[in-house]
């Protein structure tokens, strides 16, 4: 099996897109599936910017409570995440890390994060996107695509994943549904990402496994996740995310206008045009 990559991907080609995913009805009807399609408003976001606990599992990293976090809106100055180290669930080359990182975002220095740099924010981080997200949905293939980034997230479904997996953003991703539950199984994470939103590093033994489905008579998207990488954690943590339908459609989002304003988070630039 060949390879995964993640690319930008137009709003404006999501209809193209949709087209290629409506098969005949003699090969579409080769596989069920349940339905993720919410409409034209994709799937949203309603909660804060951290995993929730799972009860018998590690904790997710929490702020650090001599520092809380204030998001935008509060009519007072946002601040960044800080991470609580004092989680026994994280090894210490991660803490010596992210102590470093604290340290310096205290000081002043800006947070940095590949989403806010228009850059994938890889997984499982990529699932705290407030979104909308769409799915498109065919018999071989799921792909997820995020209004904030317009990257699309390959899923390729009932195949094994490939004998030799080259580290990416959003690593290799290969599912398959049970019942209706959509399955996938990510591998292959690059280290330029973190695991959630206090800037968590991790190693390429990230192994992500998601599961999604419907709750709340189809109003909702939930999805439960497990993360495993040995040399970062010293236990599997579980988590989730729930989402609802959106109320508006999609709109043309592009992360690298309007991002250097305030300061710049290292947005690429291209030295020269491509044609």
């Amino acid at each position: 099996m060949s390879g995964f990559h993640s690319g930008h991907l137009p709003l404006a080609a999501v209809v193209a897109i949709l087209a290629v995913a409506s098969l005949p009805a003699d090969v579409a009807a080769q596989s069920t599936y349940p339905d993720f399609q919410s409409g034209p408003g994709g799937w949203t976001h309603p909660f804060g910017g951290e995993f929730p606990a799972v009860q018998g599992s590690a904790i997710p990293m929490r702020n650090d409570p001599a520092h809380p976090h204030v998001p935008n809106g509060l009519r007072a100055q946002p601040t960044y995440r800080i991470a609580d180290l004092s989680n026994p669930n994280l090894k210490q080359w991660a803490k010596d890390l992210m102590k470093k990182d604290n340290e310096e975002v205290l000081g002043g220095k800006i947070a940095y994060s590949p989403g806010q740099s228009c850059k994938p924010q890889g997984m499982p981080d990529y699932l705290l996107a407030r979104g909308p997200f769409i799915f498109l949905q065919t018999p071989t293939k799921v792909i997820m695509v995020e209004e904030g980034s317009q990257l699309a997230r390959h899923i390729s479904l009932n195949v094994p994943h490939s004998a030799n997996v080259k580290p990416s953003w959003f690593g290799e991703s290969v599912g398959h549904y049970e019942g209706d539950t959509l399955v996938v199984d990510t591998i292959g994470l690059n280290t330029k990402t973190f695991v959630d939103s206090y800037r968590t590093p991790h190693s390429e033994k990230l192994h992500v496994t998601e599961r999604w489905h419907l709750i709340d008579g189809g109003n909702m998207l939930e999805v439960n996740i497990t993360v495993d990488d040995p040399d970062t954690f010293h236990l599997p943590w579980q988590t989730y995310q729930r989402y609802q339908r959106g109320r508006r459609p999609l709109t043309e989002d592009i992360c690298q206008e309007g991002n250097f304003i305030l300061f710049d988070y290292g947005i690429p630039v291209a030295a020269r045009p491509d044609f």
